[in-house]
């Protein structure tokens, strides 16, 4: 793994915890020599893990949409910054960028990326590891609902486990250094081969 695609907040949250979780996590990362890819942000989280990456002499590489570049809120002093025309460009790049992912607290933008990334694995566009960190339990209602989809039928355990949890960075990057794609049979294959049952 040389780079690692880390979704989070524009804002801080309320916890001073959550930007205790982002340097911690970006320790890791520069220990294991992994290059940061983020969304080009100078604000909130997105500003803290980037901040404490490149002041550990890390690399960070940021892509950002132009319309939020013109607001002033890219980071300017990245190894490297991708201007691009929109969020789906954004999002598109980002992926090919990095070798895994990771979400730390955030909001509706952050799960919005979160299970794009998860529903690509899910359909085979890709095999990289996905994780949540989950930060002082800001992610243990999402687990629990998750859990529940799997409980219902409308997710299966396999795919459930596409996202894998850990609440510290060391944990969770363990996880992700170790992580072997585990072949399955694709959803569109599956949907595919019914239409064909008698």
């Amino acid at each position: 793994m040389k780079s690692l695609c880390v979704y989070c907040g524009s804002s801080y949250g309320v916890k001073p915890v959550y930007a205790e979780g982002a340097r911690s996590l970006a320790k890791e990362m520069v220990d294991r020599q992994i290059e940061l890819v983020y969304g080009g942000g100078n604000v909130g989280l997105m500003g803290v893990i980037a901040n404490e990456i490149l002041r550990l002499g890390g690399k960070a590489t940021g892509v950002i949409p132009q319309a939020l570049m013109d607001k002033e809120v890219g980071h300017k002093e990245l190894t490297h910054l991708h201007v691009v025309k929109d969020m789906h460009e954004r999002k598109a790049l980002m992926a090919e960028l990095s070798d895994g992912f990771v979400a730390m607290p955030g909001g509706i933008g952050t799960l919005e990326e979160l299970f794009e990334i998860l529903t690509w694995s899910q359909l085979g566009f890709h095999q990289k590891p996905i994780g949540v960190l989950n930060v002082d339990g800001f992610y243990d209602g999402l687990i629990a609902f998750l859990q529940n989809q799997v409980a219902q039928g409308f997710v299966k355990d396999n795919q459930a486990s596409l996202m894998m949890h850990e609440t510290t960075p060391l944990a969770l990057m363990i996880r992700l250094q170790t992580f072997v794609p585990q072949p399955s049979t694709k959803v569109l294959d599956a949907l595919a081969a019914k239409t064909l049952l008698p």
